[in-house]
């Protein structure tokens, strides 16, 4: 599927067929490319909880406010942000570049988030709001279908997949196969609304 048609045709599904069943080589060959997102110093502070097990996902439906989608789905990702990556080996995220460059990016991370919980959080949601993208538009160029969710009890989905200290839920997708398609859009602004060339 080319990229454009992978944008084009990707919805928030909200019926999913249960009896889909994704494996796990569909759901590594998933994640795999998922771990190709972006992030600020390479850091790699996303954590990806994948959930095949159905007693789990009913849980997660429980927690989603009684929303089927996670029941329903053959996959639910939850991307968490690790508000410590930072400081965490910092090294190997240049593994392979020179011991100079490591400790500058080491350095610059320092100066960055050592003191600014609120840069460590603004962080973790953009690399996951990368990797969520990654994540819609790999599984659509798998033919399947996806669902990101905001919509939970916080507290109660950070029992659920015991979520660590200094870590975050940010998002939730489904991805499984659609039961039946989605709404249409609800429309979509004009480009001269929300495009500016050069500034506002």
């Amino acid at each position: 599927m080319d990229t454009d048609e992978a944008i084009n045709t990707r919805r928030a599904i909200k019926k999913f067929d249960n009896t889909h069943k994704m494996t796990p080589q569909q759901v590594n060959f998933l994640m795999d490319l998922a771990i190709r997102s972006p992030t600020s110093y390479n850091q790699q502070n996303w954590r990806f909880i994948t959930v095949t097990d159905q007693s789990v996902k009913d849980q997660i439906s429980k927690a989603a406010r009684g929303q089927p989608q996670p029941s329903d789905g053959s996959l639910v990702i939850i991307l968490c942000g690790n508000m410590n990556a930072w400081k965490e080996d910092p090294f190997r995220y240049w593994k392979n570049s020179t011991l100079e460059k490591q400790e500058h990016v080491k350095n610059a991370m320092h100066t960055k988030y050592v003191d600014s919980p609120q840069n460590q959080r603004d962080e973790a949601i953009r690399s996951c709001g990368f990797a969520g993208q990654t994540i819609m538009l790999a599984a659509r160029h798998m033919g399947l279908d996806s669902c990101p969710m905001v919509g939970f009890e916080y507290d109660e989905l950070a029992k659920i997949i015991n979520l660590p200290n200094n870590h975050l839920i940010v998002l939730m997708i489904v991805v499984g196969k659609a039961a039946e398609p989605a709404n249409p859009r609800g429309g979509q602004l004009p480009l001269d609304e929300v495009v500016f060339e050069n500034k506002f």
